[in-house]
């Protein structure tokens, strides 16, 4: 490694101000998410692979749904319910209401009535808010994807007994692929020569493409002979089908 690291150093050295500098890289994922569930249970279904491509908002994850679905079923019913009072409330309402107008009934009893109809309003809002919990509780057994990508990493097998506390890995790790970062290590005086959003380019593959600095490490990786060294991050496009993975060698061509 230090052999490898004192050639990048060596190459990060431009020879005139206009000359192309050249460093020796790696390939990087952008960003991981990693995805765990908030409810313990038992893991019902895994629908995905390491290494295997997802489009967003595709299932990847399903949790025993039994008890949600029941629990979901209870709300829907208690709404029904207090749909029922809430009509019932409304109707004694207009009842009161016109026996009042006729002079037959004192305002404490259309009083009476008035409170016994917010009352049930209240009641069918409770069960609605109860209701709509259920649901977040039942999409909270699956994990999707949060966007295109592909999977890093999975940790969870189906028959697994998950504990929403002891997760100490993620069940899964998904990456969006569509960018992919290529880093190089560097010196301080070569990270001031650039800021992020300048042009570069990547040689992938052989092939050469347009990129541009995304980001320039603000601690050291490591102390070495040669001084300290800080990532150095450029951002560049995936060519549809195309294969790449972290780790990867590449070239940083920077201007």
């Amino acid at each position: 490694m230090r052999r490898w690291l004192a050639c990048a150093l060596f190459l990060s050295i431009p020879t005139s101000s206009l000359a192309a500098m050249q460093l020796k890289g790696w390939i990087e994922w952008v960003q991981k998410v990693e995805m765990r569930v908030l409810e313990s249970g038992v893991v019902e279904e895994v629908a995905v692979a390491t290494g295997q491509r997802v489009k967003q908002g595709e299932l990847l994850l399903r949790m025993d749904q039994r008890e949600a679905k029941a629990n979901r079923l209870e709300m829907r019913a208690r709404v029904a319910r207090a749909k029922i009072g809430t009509e019932k409330a409304r109707r004694e309402l207009e009842r009161t209401q016109e026996l009042f107008d006729r002079g037959l009934i004192a305002a404490e009893e259309l009083k009476d009535a008035e409170l016994k109809g917010a009352a049930a309003d209240a009641d069918e809002q409770a069960a609605k808010a109860a209701e709509a919990a259920a649901e977040v509780a039942l999409e909270r057994t699956e994990l999707r994807a949060p966007f295109d990508g592909v999977v890093v990493a999975r940790n969870a097998w189906r028959g697994e007994v998950v504990y929403k506390t002891l997760q100490q890995e993620p069940l899964l790790v998904v990456a969006p692929d569509d960018k992919l970062l290529a880093r190089a290590l560097v010196t301080a005086e070569v990270l001031r020569l650039y800021r992020p959003g300048q042009a570069a380019r990547v040689s992938v593959l052989g092939q050469a493409r347009e990129a541009r600095v995304y980001s320039l490490g603000v601690e050291a990786v490591r102390v070495e002979l040669q001084g300290a060294v800080y990532p150095l991050d450029v951002i560049f496009e995936r060519h549809p089908n195309e294969l790449l993975r972290p780790s990867e060698a590449v070239q940083i061509l920077l201007p």
